[in-house]
């Protein structure tokens, strides 16, 4: 027997943006499929993003810690999204990781590692305060998503933690490839003492020797990646079993957990399952839910896999895994090359065909009589051989053997447990586009979420502001909270922007109430045809009218600014609230400052389509209300 297993999912990078607004009960019907133990996918791992104010592949997520002086554990949604999983499974085992973080840890620099205990500390704080305000236990931490790490740093953390109590949370390193930490750890006693696991990104089921001779659990801490389509199930199933046989993986985690974010950003539908239209409550539990809970469902951490796995004959795999109490789950996939390839690394070609395998329980499972059977047929005519339960198959002579007739793109799971169960729902709402006319006066007294539905922050942190200095009709506001650059993870813009909409929109008006806060430098746009956004924020294009404090106006086709349509003057300052508006019809536009027209008929000839769009000129404080947009037929 060897290594604890567990079968994981997680979550990241401002993908469950569209999840926290859909209306119950379709809410906590996803969250069911997801969590909910021998229902659907009955996740054993929810790994989720430590915020920090950066764009991370699909947007921003807020940092605990603004600025310097500042804690809040109440932004942004990985809370609620992990006590929603606890609830529903109190074993769940929850894991943190930085992307990006907020920019004073930098010192002016670009890089988390210029104070080593402060970024120890910040991220120690954001642990604590998972367990002092949500009463949540953090399991495992890791290091930086994809980026080096520094030994250093790692050792200082693990001080950091002990300091504080939390010797209870293991350090997983370094979500990046198998080295250098594998021959660092080799190189690095006290190194090798502070991590826990080696986690590796898209191993394509291989791991290397360092990371053998390390002796410690590894994991594929990233995996999967891929459209959630029968292609996306396909790789997942082939990864769930292989990552084990070929790598000696004890873990898969698939980003990303739900696809809820706008299906045009980077890498749309690749979740477990799709929940992109909170506004009319429709989702689709995709067959990639189905094939991880041919695993999940029939396993727990803990239990151990037999030594006796591998490859079948003319292609495949199976798994066998106990509990060490006399129960058995044996999983068996024969995803044929062309239908279960990931998105990354390239897959050498092989060949599966139609087999007979035959399988002997020796031992103590010599005495199993029974095993119930899942199926589930990809590709097939219909779904619902998606985690079907068929007949049981009797071990009645006392061989111990039996034969299975194997065609390709099938998953059998096998196993003493009678516990599995396929859950269900009435269908969801039919899916509808974004509303054509969308309004939000962001007037919410004591909103559970720092957000506003529907938006998406891709560069920036844009939260619910109460105004105490304006008792008047601007008392609560959407404000732009960063005042600098966060220490990115990707290439965030240097203006801030948050999308909202239907992709697919061209001509559409949009207003909005806007209100500098910096005197002299500060400026703050609305947009139509916002072409981009996620890791490609920086290229967006699309129509951009731009107010400054310093009595000035543009309109651009582009987020970098780097084409100018029109510009002029305009009796603009700072600390005042403006009305703008803009209007978009086929190749022009028009822009109108507090119900005059300032500038109209400009032609524009890039983007004909694409999201509405908030921002500010820099990093700088600004405020939005009563945001208006209506799309055209």
């Amino acid at each position: 027997m060897t290594g604890l297993h567990f079968c994981l999912e997680n979550t990241e990078l401002a993908t469950s943006r569209l999840l926290v607004n859909y209306p119950e009960p379709f809410r906590s019907e996803i969250l069911d499929y997801l969590f909910k133990p021998n229902f659907g996918a009955s996740l054993h791992i929810l790994k989720v993003e430590i915020g920090g104010d950066g764009q991370t592949t699909d947007g921003t997520e807020p940092s605990h810690m603004h600025y310097e002086l500042d804690e809040n554990y109440f932004r942004g949604y990985e809370w609620w999204l992990m006590k929603e999983a606890k609830e529903r499974n109190p074993n769940i085992i929850l894991m943190g990781l930085p992307w990006s973080f907020p920019g004073w840890l930098g010192k002016g620099f670009s890089w988390p590692y210029v104070n080593l205990p402060l970024t120890a500390y910040y991220i120690v704080k954001w642990i604590l305060g998972a367990k002092h305000y949500h009463d949540l236990d953090i399991d495992y931490i890791g290091i930086w998503n994809e980026r080096p790490f520094d030994a250093n740093y790692i050792k200082e953390l693990r001080k950091m933690l002990d300091y504080h109590g939390l010797q209870r949370v293991k350090i997983i390193a370094s979500d990046n490839l198998w080295e250098p930490i594998s021959s660092s750890m080799l190189f690095d006693r006290d190194l090798w003492k502070a991590v826990d696991v080696i986690g590796a990104h898209y191993p394509g089921t291989r791991t290397v020797w360092n990371a053998r001779m390390t002796g410690k659990k590894l994991w594929s801490s990233e995996d999967f990646s891929t459209f959630n389509n029968d292609v996306g199930a396909g790789c997942w199933g082939r990864i769930l079993n292989q990552n084990y046989i070929n790598g000696n993986m004890t873990s898969t985690i698939a980003w990303n957990l739900v696809a809820s974010y706008y299906e045009e950003l980077p890498y749309g539908r690749s979740g477990l399952m799709t929940a992109q239209e909170p506004w009319s409550g429709h989702y689709v539990v995709e067959a990639p839910i189905w094939i991880t809970a041919h695993t999940t469902q029939f396993t727990q951490p803990g239990w151990y896999y037999l030594k006796t796995v591998g490859h079948l004959e003319k292609g495949g795999s199976y798994v066998a895994l106990t509990d060490g109490l006399g129960n058995l789950t044996i999983i068996i996939e024969t995803m044929s090359h062309k239908h279960s390839m990931c998105i990354r690394p390239y897959l050498p070609y092989y060949n599966v065909s139609r087999q007979l395998a035959t399988f002997t329980l020796k031992g103590s499972l010599r005495e199993i009589q029974e095993l119930q059977v899942w199926y589930t047929k990809l590709r097939g005519p219909s779904e619902r051989l998606h985690f079907k339960q068929l007949d049981s198959l009797w071990l009645l002579d006392s061989s111990g053997s039996f034969a299975l007739e194997l065609q390709e793109d099938e998953l059998v799971t096998l196993t003493t447990l009678t516990t599995g169960h396929k859950g269900s729902y009435p269908p969801p709402p039919k899916s509808r586009p974004f509303p054509r006319s969308y309004k939000d006066d962001f007037n919410v007294d004591y909103p559970f979420f720092s957000e506003a539905p529907n938006f998406a922050d891709q560069t920036g942190v844009f939260e619910y502001y109460i105004n105490n200095e304006d008792p008047g009709q601007h008392r609560f506001t959407l404000r732009q909270v960063l005042n600098q650059r966060p220490i990115t993870w990707a290439a965030d813009a240097s203006s801030t922007i948050s999308i909202i909409g239907d992709y697919h929109w061209t001509n559409m008006t949009v207003q909005c109430d806007v209100y500098i806060e910096t005197p002299q430098r500060g400026g703050v746009f609305i947009a139509g045809r916002v072409t981009k956004g996620g890791i490609l924020v920086r290229t967006a294009t699309g129509v951009f009218f731009w107010i400054f404090a310093n009595g000035s106006y543009r309109v651009t086709a582009d987020l970098g600014g780097w084409i100018t349509y029109t510009s002029g003057r305009a009796d603009i300052t700072a600390k005042r609230w403006y009305t703008l508006r803009l209007s978009i019809k086929g190749y022009f536009a028009s822009g109108m400052l507090d119900g005059k027209v300032l500038w109209e008929n400009v032609p524009v000839k890039y983007s004909g389509n694409g999201w509405a769009a908030i921002g500010t000129h820099t990093f700088e404080f600004a405020q939005f209300d009563n945001f208006h947009v209506e799309a055209a037929h």
